[in-house]
């Protein structure tokens, strides 16, 4: 009696068990609906489409039109010409990456385990320059960088040698935008896998005598190391992308492959090859992404 009771405790009154359970069942479906419908329409659709122009005629025009002439060689010219700014552009996100992960662990570990009752204040500067637009960030590193700005200023009075005596326009003054503009993408994951740390396993870590380097790398690293994984991605995926920095803050000679492509697409007109380029970045960030998660080791991505 109370098993009969139990099973048909979810159901409406006067609903049997056997019907509510198959409503269960298809709830998670629903409710997954309008997200699948919105990637198909603006993922799918588009890639496939993408896909498609890439396979044009690179012969073509806007003003004559592009033919659909299966043309998969465009994807390996597209590689040998420009695979330079392919390389670049991996390198720099890589690279920025690395210094977003250096510089945003400490921060993100502080805020969690340390910042009391100031957390929310410190999260609130960490989210601060999503307020202002992308664009003009950018330009405030241009002048921030600038010939007579107070950082090449300062740099020559310490007399620390910069590339052609300047900061503009080099490969330093790309890397220190990309990772100005992507490092809150890298702090904010870290703080919310570390802010689930339990202060306690540290204490218990030192109650048995672990230095401060153990105890990091042997408690707090592994438990954080879903907001690790999930840090690298939302920054490495949108830097190897993104060509604002490189063009504001450098020149042709650090220009990245969406470089390439925006010009390609909005002032050269060349759609099959712009295509081409980018749905082969797509593919090497999705291989990449793929190869680093399952070498990171864990299934728990925030």
């Amino acid at each position: 009696m109370s098993a009969l009771g139990h099973v048909g405790a979810g159901a409406p009154a006067g609903t049997p068990a056997k019907l509510a359970k198959p409503r269960r069942r298809w709830l998670p479906y629903v409710l997954l609906l309008p997200g699948g419908l919105w990637l198909l329409l603006f993922f799918a659709v588009p890639a496939i489409q993408l896909f498609a122009t890439s396979l044009y005629d690179p012969s073509g025009s806007l003003e004559e039109g592009y033919a659909m002439t299966w043309q998969f060689s465009n994807y390996a010219d597209a590689a040998a010409e420009y695979l330079p700014h392919f390389m670049r552009s991996l390198g720099y996100a890589a690279l920025t990456t690395v210094i977003c992960l250096l510089l945003g662990y400490p921060l993100a570990y502080a805020i969690a385990l340390k910042g009391g009752r100031w957390k929310n204040l410190l999260l609130v500067c960490v989210i601060a320059p999503f307020f202002t637009s992308f664009l003009i960030r950018t330009l405030a590193w241009k002048v921030i960088l600038s010939d007579n700005g107070w950082v090449v200023s300062t740099l020559n009075a310490l007399h620390v040698p910069l590339p052609d005596g300047r900061l503009l326009a080099t490969t330093p003054a790309v890397i220190a935008g990309l990772v100005y503009n992507f490092l809150p993408f890298m702090v904010l994951p870290l703080y919310a896998s570390l802010e689930k740390l339990d202060p306690r396993l540290l204490e218990a870590a030192g109650d048995l005598y672990a230095r401060p380097v153990a105890r990091f790398t042997r408690v707090a690293l592994p438990l954080s190391m879903p907001g690790v994984v999930a840090g690298t991605l939302l920054t490495f995926i949108p830097a190897a992308g993104d060509y604002i920095n490189a063009q504001l803050l450098g020149t042709n000679r650090q220009y990245m492959i969406g470089n390439v492509i925006q010009s390609k697409f909005l002032k050269v007109g060349d759609y099959p090859s712009a295509a081409a380029l980018s749905f082969t970045l797509m593919a090497a960030i999705l291989v990449l992404v793929f190869v680093y998660v399952r070498r990171a080791g864990t299934d728990e991505v925030l």
